[in-house]
């Protein structure tokens, strides 16, 4: 696949080039520097913008001093597909989402019940309790541990 891009990438610029006659066919493409993503060439009223990581073409002209860059048709179909694609998995989570068992709801009063305190209660005096026991078995009878 992207081979074939590259192929019709190659295709493009050299139509391009042929069908501006010869000064600009003259023009060598602006290219950047080794490591950077991407290459310029020329074209009639401004430039056709190549990146060289993904071999997208687009075509950017200079309108009222911004840069406006607009994709290839292939690319655009793409990036529409690729939404779609995107729209509908949202929707199917959405719906799994909506059909799923909904979280125990968390009591509004955080405070304890009665019943609740009387047990940790409880269970804080047994422990202490225990605690005092054991202290006064190990206690030897001169009062040190």
């Amino acid at each position: 696949m992207k081979a074939a891009r590259h192929i019709l990438l190659g295709v493009f610029l050299a139509i391009l080039a042929g069908g501006l006659g010869p000064a600009a066919a003259e023009t060598p493409p602006i290219v950047a520097p080794d490591g950077d993503r991407f290459a310029l060439t020329p074209a009639e009223g401004g430039y056709v913008r190549l990146n060289k990581e993904t071999g997208a073409v687009s075509y950017c002209s200079v309108k009222d001093g911004v840069a406006v860059c607009r994709l290839g048709a292939e690319e655009r179909a793409a990036l529409e597909a690729e939404i779609d694609r995107l729209r509908k998995e949202n929707a199917a989570l959405k719906a799994r989402a909506d059909a799923a068992p909904a979280p125990p709801a968390a009591r509004p009063n955080a405070t304890p019940s009665e019943e609740e305190f009387e047990r940790a209660l409880s269970f804080t005096e047994r422990f202490l309790r225990r605690i005092m026991r054991l202290f006064r078995e190990e206690t030897s009878p001169g009062g040190a541990l």
